[in-house]
């Protein structure tokens, strides 16, 4: 779908391959993130797709201030550091300020921008400077055509590392709708697209540990459509207990499950590229 190679570690993020973005919503204690880092490199070993690692230091966005935001940034770090030393993955985690910017570059694969905050010029701008991978998550109130626009604000500082990632609508009424027409749309950027199928079965307004809070009955359904319209890669939120998560409780996969999950999706994306090739 994407002209454009986005290289992070070893992955070449648009090539043929599908990758994986996964790890719990948000960095919880050392067991829980070992444990799901030592399940997905199983998971990335069984069926050779390449992985990063993906979880929050910071959630700044939760609906109450009562619920759990993670650690914060020095400490999400370390753990985020462990983790990319002990196991090798490349690491994508969340800013939500541009002062954090500088710290989170420096432990980092990717600085992923939070859908809410993509039109943020002076946040968007900053993790550009750092010169490493932006992923920039689809804000729910844009068109997806104008996600060209804060791609645009991350070549003017030079940088061309740019990973697009949609993860659905809403329109004000706590559900979250994917329209595959936005897959084509980001793609027109060049740039590698990623379906965040985890998110886009979120219900706002719901608590995340509450079992209505996510519709998992769509994960699959949603997953093969994003990888038949011809995606990058997927983000898919991993916990090895997710009713116990601290976030996104209801919406994130077993890690157990995840093998499973990707299995008929890796097999659709190469029958996908096949055809597309032709």
């Amino acid at each position: 779908m994407s002209q454009k190679k986005v290289r992070v570690g070893d992955i070449e993020c648009g090539a043929e391959g599908l990758f994986l973005i996964s790890g719990p919503c948000v960095i919880e204690d050392e067991a829980i993130m070992t444990q799901t880092a030592e399940k997905l490199k199983r998971v990335s070993e069984a069926l050779n797709i390449p992985i990063i690692y993906k979880s929050s230091f910071m959630k700044d966005n939760r609906s109450s201030v009562d619920y759990y935001q993670g650690p914060g940034l020095d400490e999400g770090l370390k753990m985020l550091q462990k983790i990319k030393e002990d196991y090798g993955f490349s690491i994508l985690s969340d800013v939500h300020f541009p002062s954090q910017v500088e710290a989170a570059g420096e432990v980092l694969d990717i600085i992923q921008i939070p859908a809410y905050l993509c039109m943020q010029t002076t946040l968007v701008v900053a993790a550009a400077k750092t010169g490493k991978v932006v992923n920039l998550k689809h804000g729910q109130f844009l068109a997806p055509e104008n996600m060209a626009k804060p791609v645009a604000k991350i070549e003017s500082t030079g940088n061309h590392q740019v990973i697009l990632t949609e993860r659905g609508y809403t329109f004000g009424y706590n559900d979250m709708v994917v329209d595959p027409r936005s897959f084509y749309h980001m793609a027109e950027t060049g740039y590698p697209v990623v379906f965040d199928v985890t998110h886009s079965i979120r219900k706002y307004g719901i608590p995340s540990a509450d079992p209505k809070g996510g519709a998992k009955q769509y994960l699959n359904v949603l997953a093969r459509a994003g990888v038949a319209s011809g995606v990058d890669g997927l983000f898919v939120e991993t916990h090895p207990d997710p009713s116990k998560a601290l976030c996104d409780a209801a919406s994130q996969l077993c890690v157990d499950d995840l093998q499973h999950f990707l299995e008929p999706l890796i097999e659709l994306h190469n029958i996908e590229r096949k055809y597309r090739n032709e």
